[in-house]
């Protein structure tokens, strides 16, 4: 199998090991006829993967579906894979096909797999296992040949312990595993990424390309990209609309510094790692480098999120409280998740107002060299002061 090839086939950039060990992985299992369960945050490309299991298995010719699972409605979600007669519900009029039934002989990629209810995680474990369904409202069994791909963002042997997914079916799907890594895990490729964007949109756009300096560039790889390569995508197609200029004979391309850059860089509400970068590509005598203190804050925000979560625990036990009214499982699991999440949030911003309060101490209140100390902008460390030097 010629790697490049495939990767310039489907517009997959990048030369990552994980990366590539996931699309061999994909082409191996592709002939097996195996259901396939991948799995990866959002924006990494699962959807191109199962495409490419598609493309290289003898279902070439058949029909490829891709069905995001949470975005179907909960009350139709079994209407719309497995059809359903007329009559069977309020405003169905006629006879309707589901996806296993357009999908025979082909594949279909189930998106977002985990948010499936549990009554049609039953219904599709039985699919996968004989072959055989009902439509919604009818008595008759139905027999399709449909090879499944699952994609999920979750982590979802968790939702198995949860008990948000069934375990057999978790197994069923599992046998056959892809991981994609997110982008934060291939940070080699984030600029090779970046040049494709500007320069795709620069054509179309007949603008200048962006290039980056070298502390631009460890700018760019230093942030942690969340979305992944939707993000990035997005990012260097803003970033481009609103530098760049148009093409003359005497202006073809417009280099960016770190500097120059920065100002650009997403930001996010609550961030629990603040974005660093050694704008000099030097440290003073005495004083941490970006890494080290990249590490030693992660350290810290952990540790403070662990800490946090068991004192509310042990608060939830020592207060009495009245009777809940009765919860479903998932509402409870819902609650909870929310809790932890505003816990989070808290400790995330003391933790980082406390660090700081001391680095302007450190400096005397001078912002400057204390946003240096922590390897962020001045602008950034203004945005987020402590209360008591905000009127300073």
């Amino acid at each position: 199998m010629d790697l490049q090839a495939l990767k310039n086939k489907y517009d997959i950039i990048g030369n990552d090991p994980a990366l590539n060990e996931a699309l061999e992985t994909a082409v191996k299992f592709a002939p097996t006829g195996l259901s396939v369960l991948i799995q990866g945050e959002s924006g990494v490309g699962k959807e191109n993967v199962a495409r490419i299991i598609h493309q290289y298995s003898s279902r070439r010719q058949a029909p490829f579906f891709v069905v995001n699972c949470g975005a179907l409605p909960r009350e139709l979600v079994n209407s719309e894979l497995f059809g359903h007669v007329r009559g069977s519900f309020t405003g169905a009029v006629e006879n309707r096909k589901g996806y296993f039934e357009d999908a025979d002989g082909g594949t279909l990629f189930l998106d977002e797999i985990a948010e499936l209810p549990a009554d049609s995680q039953a219904l599709l474990l039985r699919v996968l296992q004989s072959g055989e369904y009902r439509k919604v409202g009818s008595n008759k069994v139905e027999h399709t040949d449909v090879r499944v791909v699952a994609a999920t963002n979750v982590h979802l042997y968790e939702a198995v312990k949860r008990g948000k997914f069934r375990e057999d079916l978790y197994f069923r799907l599992s046998a056959a595993q892809i991981r994609i890594p997110p982008l934060r895990e291939r940070r080699s490729d984030i600029y090779l990424l970046f040049r494709k964007f500007t320069s795709d949109f620069s054509e179309v756009n007949g603008m200048c390309k962006i290039s980056l300096k070298p502390d631009a560039i460890h700018l760019l790889e230093q942030y942690r990209w969340p979305g992944n390569v939707r993000q990035l995508m997005g990012f260097t197609q803003s970033l481009t609309a609103q530098v760049s200029r148009k093409v003359t004979p005497t202006l073809q391309r417009i280099e960016l510094s770190a500097r120059e850059l920065e100002p650009y860089m997403p930001m996010e509400e609550g961030e629990p790692i603040p974005v660093l970068y050694d704008a000099t590509a030097s440290s003073t005598s005495g004083s941490f480098n970006a890494d080290e203190r990249q590490a030693i804050f992660k350290a810290i925000f952990d540790l403070k999120q662990e800490v946090d979560a068991l004192k509310a625990r042990l608060d939830r036990r020592e207060l009495p409280a009245p009777a809940p009214e009765p919860q479903s499982e998932e509402a409870e699991w819902q609650a909870q998740e929310e809790l932890l999440e505003e816990q989070h949030t808290l400790s995330v911003r003391r933790t980082e107002e406390e660090l700081i309060r001391q680095a302007l101490e450190k400096y005397e209140g001078n912002r400057k060299k204390a946003a240096e100390e922590l390897g962020m902008s001045e602008r950034t460390l203004y945005r987020k002061l402590p209360p008591e030097y905000r009127k300073k």
